[in-house]
C-alpha cells in the first residue's frame, strides 16, 4: 500500500512539474514578442518597444537586418511573433506562403530615398547628372547602398536611377552592403564618399549629411507593411502591432523622419528634412 501511495506521489509530482512548465511557457510568451524589422525601423522601434513594455510589461526582442534576410529566416521557421519589411514584396514573400496572419497586415509607414555624403564632406548638393554623381564620387568612389536585387533600399535604388537614365554609369561604381544601415555606416565612417539610403536612416546618424532628394516618381512609393506571423506565440505581437498603430506611437516614428500612414490615406511620400 505504502508502495502504492509512493507510486501516485512520483506520479503526482511529474505531472505537476510538467504543468507548471507548460505555465511558464504560456506566461513567457505572454510576456514577449520577437520582432524581425528592417534595420532601418531600429531607432523609432527600439524607443516604441520601450515605452510598449514599460505600459504593459510585454518585453520585446527585436531583430534588425535586411527584409530580405529576414523573411527568408521567418521561413525557415525562425520563432518571429511579428514581422516589418521595408517594401511590399518581402511581404508579399511570406503571404504567399501563408507565413503572416493577412488580418493582421498593415502599411503603417512611408520614407523617402535621400542621397547621403560625410558630414565634412566639401559636396553641398548632388545634382541627379551622369556628371553630377561623377564629380561627387571623384575618380575611385564608391556610392553605398543595399543589394540592388534583394535589399529593399537597393531595390528601390537601382529602379530610381534606371528611371533617371543613370544606372549604366551608376552601376560599376556601387558598394552593396546586406542592409541599408551596413551601407549609411560606409558613408559616415569616410569608406565611401555617397550612399544612398532611406531620410530616416540619414537622421539617425550624425557623421552624415543629406545631399540630394530622389524625384517623385523615380522609383515605387518606399512603403513599410507589418503583420503577425502565423506561427506567433501569444499575443505579445500582436499587441505591440496594435500599439504601433495608435497616436501614442507616432511621435517615435515622426522623430526619426518616417511618416504614419493612416487609416484610409494614400501612401504618398513625407516632406525630407534637408
Amino acid at each position: 500500500m505504502r508502495h502504492l501511495a509512493r507510486s501516485f506521489l512520483v506520479v503526482a509530482l511529474v505531472a505537476g512539474a510538467g504543468l507548471a512548465q507548460a505555465a511558464a511557457g504560456v506566461a513567457h510568451a505572454a510576456d514577449s514578442a520577437t520582432v524581425f524589422a528592417a534595420a532601418s525601423l531600429k531607432n523609432a522601434l527600439d524607443n516604441a518597444g520601450k515605452a510598449f513594455t514599460a505600459q504593459t510589461g510585454v518585453e520585446i526582442k527585436a531583430s534588425y537586418a535586411a527584409s530580405s534576410a529576414l523573411a527568408r529566416q521567418i521561413e525557415s521557421g525562425a520563432p518571429a511573433d511579428l514581422f516589418a519589411s521595408a517594401d511590399l514584396e518581402w511581404m508579399d514573400y511570406l503571404a504567399q506562403r501563408k507565413l503572416i496572419r493577412p488580418d493582421t497586415r498593415v502599411n503603417l509607414l512611408r520614407n523617402r530615398l535621400v542621397v547621403v555624403t560625410g558630414k565634412d564632406s566639401k559636396v553641398a548638393d548632388v545634382p541627379f547628372t551622369q556628371d553630377g554623381f561623377a564629380k561627387a564620387l571623384g575618380a575611385d568612389g564608391r556610392l553605398a547602398t543595399g543589394e540592388v536585387n534583394s535589399v529593399p533600399i537597393g531595390k528601390y535604388a537601382k529602379t530610381a536611377f534606371e528611371t533617371l537614365g543613370l544606372w549604366a554609369g551608376i552601376q560599376p561604381r556601387l558598394a552593396q552592403a546586406d542592409n541599408v544601415r551596413a551601407a549609411l555606416a560606409l558613408v559616415s565612417r569616410g569608406e565611401a564618399p555617397l550612399g544612398v539610403v532611406y531620410e530616416s536612416d540619414a537622421r539617425s546618424d550624425p557623421g552624415v549629411k543629406v545631399v540630394g532628394i530622389f524625384p517623385e516618381g523615380s522609383h515605387p512609393p518606399v512603403v513599410y507593411p507589418f503583420a503577425v506571423t502565423a506561427d506567433a506565440k501569444g499575443e505579445g505581437g500582436k499587441r505591440f502591432l496594435d500599439f504601433l498603430k495608435t497616436p501614442a506611437a507616432k511621435p517615435f516614428f515622426e522623430a526619426q523622419g518616417f511618416g504614419v500612414i493612416a487609416a484610409g490615406e494614400a501612401a504618398t511620400p513625407a516632406p525630407v528634412a534637408r
